[in-house]
């Protein structure tokens, strides 16, 4: 069946540097007229920075919208145009101050498709090397590495939250235990 909605108006509320907002009315398929209000958002990359020895790097960084530190991968928006493994290259070196010998893509998720047009890119980075750090200057974020077992145990506790890390994270883990991915 077709469930898709036919468009009436749409009138942008909020355009700002990162998101827009906009209230579409349509008409459901049964016919109903309905409101939509919707956040247009550029997308985004998150990397697992695995590390030879099997450590995640993971980022301590302060979320407004929850005003609190939340526990992540490493993460960006992707810029206008831009090809997410480049954004993630980027995002990685900007962050940790590693760059890699090899990106996997591992696919991409829709965090939040009920209001927000974002896709979020995922990939698994290894072979890294030291590049240089170049972070935001309105970005702070303290670093550490895990063993990946660890994470996923916090993943599993619900001490970890984060989607995007969630399922990078668990979806590297059982790449790895399938032998489809290999540190080394």
């Amino acid at each position: 069946m077709d469930f898709s909605e036919k468009t009436i108006n749409s009138d942008y509320k909020f355009i700002g540097e990162i998101i827009k907002l906009r209230v579409d009315t349509v008409e459901t398929p049964g016919g109903n007229t309905a409101t939509r209000e919707l956040v247009e958002h550029p997308g985004g990359v998150a990397i697992v920075a695995l590390t030879d020895e099997g450590n995640v790097i993971m980022e301590w960084q302060y979320r407004r919208p929850f005003d609190r530190n939340v526990y992540e991968i490493p993460a960006g928006k992707r810029d206008a145009g831009e090809d997410p493994l480049a954004c993630g290259k980027r995002e990685l070196e900007e962050e940790t101050g590693y760059k890699a010998k090899s990106f996997i893509y591992l696919g991409s998720i829709l965090p939040t498709p009920g209001f927000c047009s974002e896709v979020l890119h995922m990939y698994v980075a290894t072979g890294l090397y030291k590049g240089k750090l170049r972070r935001d200057k309105d970005e702070y974020l303290e670093l550490e590495q895990v063993p990946l077992d660890c994470v996923v145990e916090k993943i599993l506790s619900g001490e970890i939250v984060d989607a995007k890390t969630c399922v990078a994270v668990l979806k590297v883990n059982e790449l790895l235990r399938r032998g489809a991915l290999k540190i080394k």
